[in-house]
């Protein structure tokens, strides 16, 4: 959401809406609010659409996505870094879930595994996720999780690297 006092009101207002339960709730920079919510599809889909009613104006982006790979929910809360082989594939949104949404599509699309998967904090809301593996693998995946962000207006930048420096995979 775009200010923190509408986002703390509006994480309670998903959790009086629906049996879901709050997996995260926090500000996100620059004074921007991040929730994350799980639950039934139909539970999840009443909560966000209740926010989007109740704080019409507020809400930068959404999404409500069953059967989430489980690598993206590996990434997003861990502080692993992924293995460093391989091709290297990065796609830029500009917001939390439509990174997180990038991410699922990605692994779902080809066989690539999630470097890195990082939102809002620090990024001004944007998102980014790197994703590694064979060039025709990281390839594929970038094209298909870039139009999702494409479709939505949210597509910042994408880029494929195939075969990154040591030094390169060092610093990221």
């Amino acid at each position: 959401l775009k200010n923190i006092p509408k986002g703390v009101e509006a994480a309670d207002a998903a959790l009086k809406s629906a049996g879901i339960e709050m997996v995260s709730a926090h500000p996100s920079c620059p004074g921007k609010y991040e929730i994350i919510l799980t639950g039934s599809i139909s539970n999840v889909t009443a909560a966000i659409d209740h926010v989007k009613t109740r704080f019409e104006g507020f809400v930068i982006d959404s999404s409500v996505m069953g059967r989430i790979d489980e690598e993206v929910i590996t990434a997003l809360f861990s502080t692993n870094e992924g293995e460093r082989v391989g091709s290297l594939g990065l796609i830029e949104t500009f917001s939390a879930a439509s990174a997180i949404r990038a991410a699922d599509i990605a692994v779902k699309t080809a066989r690539v595994a999630i470097y890195d998967l990082r939102v809002s904090r620090g990024m001004g809301g944007k998102g980014v996720v790197m994703i590694n593996g064979d060039i025709g693998d990281v390839s594929a995946a970038v094209e298909a999780g870039a139009q999702h962000a494409k479709d939505q207006g949210l597509f910042c930048n994408s880029a494929v690297i195939p075969a990154p420096h040591k030094e390169l995979w060092e610093q990221l």
